[in-house]
């Protein structure tokens, strides 16, 4: 899985989250949406995990280009903008889920290994 936010305390804990989880693992950590793109082709991970608002084109702009990389990626957006502009922009560039940031722990968890046995 690869993670992509542009806070570093939001990336560390999700990565610790996320790796804590026997069943997952981050293979990748992305600072801004240009770096989600690279970092996805590099490792087709089976889920990233993007927030909406990040610099070099935003987390709509990284969902497209993903996916036109690499199809089979799914995509959650982790994001604290959960107006139905925000949930539609996400929506129309490929993201499969939308959760708002600040969810327990474990809807995170569960909402990544949804996607990631589809």
């Amino acid at each position: 899985m690869l993670i992509a936010d542009d806070d570093p305390l939001i990336r560390d804990v999700l990565r610790d989250v996320l790796d804590d989880e026997p069943d997952l693992e981050v293979v990748a950590v992305a600072a801004d949406a240009r770096e989600a793109v690279e970092l996805a082709e590099r490792h087709s991970p089976a889920v990233v995990v993007l927030d909406v608002r990040m610099p070099f084109g935003g987390g709509s702009y990284a969902a497209a280009e993903i996916l036109q990389h690499a199809p089979a990626t799914r995509i959650l957006a982790f994001s604290a903008y959960t107006d139905s502009g925000a949930v539609d922009e996400m929506r129309r560039a490929g993201v499969s889920d939308y959760v708002a940031k600040g969810v327990r722990n474990t809807e995170l968890v569960a909402a990544v290994r949804r996607l990631g046995v589809q």
